[in-house]
């Protein structure tokens, strides 16, 4: 029967903690990559009271509706080779996997103008817009999204971590500053729209810095043979990886298309706005926690060392950041909005204590998601995510038949957070059967030295 060995005392365990992750290259890169992002969050946020006054929950509706279906697009733009660009030990491998992954872009984006040109009816009801500038938009918002994902990729495994940080910052400035701008001129949601393009081509370049001059030294190493094999040899990405983004982004976007189907644009854009400033302080963890994790999981990976250990510490800090916040939200949300965006932005806090319960959850199983693909189970998740987006669907199909909105986004919200609990436990079990290591003892190393 297995027992567990007596713990040191947790002074010493603080003290041998401090000390770790002073010497932890993992943690000072974590800490750059945070740097960038909370600077990009206190400016969001110090901007966002400012922002909800000039544009209406109408105006959020339609942002949301353009962008839940440019998300949709974008899960597909690199066939997630951008994402394959992290594996290989080789960077004439991972170069070539970048290439790839613009000529996807280009392929897929020339695929949506085709759509747009025959469809275009059909492009204006899903993002409830008007006229040609929005498909004009809907066009470079996809290529600019290819653009970015490569990009930052290859920052990553260069380990350019300042270059992604100020790119954060970047976006968030440009984002900021624009919204601001076109809401004193009353250009409603195109306004929100606009900004959004213009600040993440300005990060894009920052990111663009860096691979240019990688590119240059190992342009002779891009050959389309070699491309043709390297698209085969991680052919589970497009297949598992990208369906499953893909998958990802419908559900995601789902809930605004729906509750603007059964409900109202304003209601959409209640939920819209209630989604985007919770999960604003949880990319502050997560944006700067993907790459630094991603890039360590991998390095960890090439030099045949345990992923347990790592997945175990990761989502259990997760966990204990979410808690107290979770807490709050759930009690006071709607006064909370009401005082900081105004009072037209009540139903978005009452929305916003229901979502937290999910969005936490969603919050922790970052480790989940990215050792998945390390440990090449995307097979799995990507069945795993068709599941999700059919209780999603039909939690909110039968909450718009039947229901009033408040009860529709709580079942939804508990739906969200059973699902991804699952998963959590699930890649966990998965990765201690491919290490063969017992999960106790990990629980218990987490607390020692």
């Amino acid at each position: 029967m297995f027992k567990f060995r007596k713990l040191p005392p947790i002074k010493t365990i603080f003290q041998n903690l401090l000390v770790n992750l002073r010497r932890s290259s993992f943690f000072k890169n974590l800490l750059i990559v945070m740097s960038g992002t909370a600077v990009a969050q206190l400016i969001s946020y110090a901007l966002s009271p400012i922002i909800s006054r000039l544009f209406s929950p109408e105006h959020f509706g339609v942002f949301g509706s353009f962008y839940a279906i440019a998300s949709i697009i974008g899960a597909l733009i690199t066939l997630d080779y951008s994402q394959a660009i992290m594996l290989p030990k080789e960077n004439r491998d991972a170069i070539n996997l970048y290439s790839l992954s613009i000529t996807s872009t280009l392929f897929i984006s020339l695929l949506v103008l085709a759509f747009i040109v025959v469809k275009t009816p059909t492009v204006h009801s899903l993002t409830k817009t008007k006229g040609t500038w929005p498909l004009v938009l809907l066009m470079l918002t996809v290529i600019v999204t290819g653009i970015n994902q490569a990009s930052q990729a290859w920052a990553v495994r260069s380990k350019e971590f300042k270059k992604t940080s100020a790119s954060q910052v970047i976006r968030s400035i440009f984002s900021g500053a624009t919204r601001i701008v076109f809401g004193f001129f009353k250009t409603g949601a195109i306004g929100l729209i606009i900004s959004n393009i213009i600040a993440n081509i300005m990060a894009s370049i920052n990111l663009i810095c860096v691979v240019i001059q990688d590119l240059l030294t190992l342009r002779d190493s891009i050959t389309l043979k070699k491309m043709k094999t390297l698209a085969k040899e991680y052919i589970d990405f497009p297949l598992y990886s990208a369906s499953q983004n893909f998958v990802n982004a419908i559900s995601s976007g789902l809930p605004i298309l729906l509750l603007t189907r059964f409900y109202t644009l304003a209601v959409a854009g209640a939920y819209a706005f209630g989604v985007n400033i919770l999960s604003a302080p949880m990319s502050l963890v997560l944006a700067g926690l993907r790459q630094v994790l991603f890039q360590r999981a991998c390095e960890a990976q090439h030099q045949g060392r345990s992923l347990a250990s790592l997945y175990i510490k990761t989502t259990g800090v997760l966990f204990a950041i979410a808690l107290f916040p979770t807490i709050i939200l759930m009690i006071w949300a709607p006064q909370i909005f009401s005082f900081i965006f105004g009072a037209k932005w009540h139903l978005s806090g009452i929305l916003a204590r229901s979502l937290i319960i999910w969005l936490a959850v969603a919050f922790c199983n970052l480790p989940a998601v990215l050792f998945a693909r390390i440990i090449r189970i995307q097979r799995f998740v990507f069945f795993y995510d068709l599941v999700l987006l059919a209780a999603r669907t039909l939690t909110l199909v039968i909450g718009g038949m039947y229901f009033k909105v408040t009860h529709t986004v709580m079942a939804f919200a508990v739906v969200g957070a059973l699902m991804n609990a699952f998963l959590i436990f699930y890649v966990g079990q998965a990765i201690s059967k491919k290490d063969r290591i017992n999960m106790q003892l990990i629980f218990q190393d987490f607390f020692r030295a």
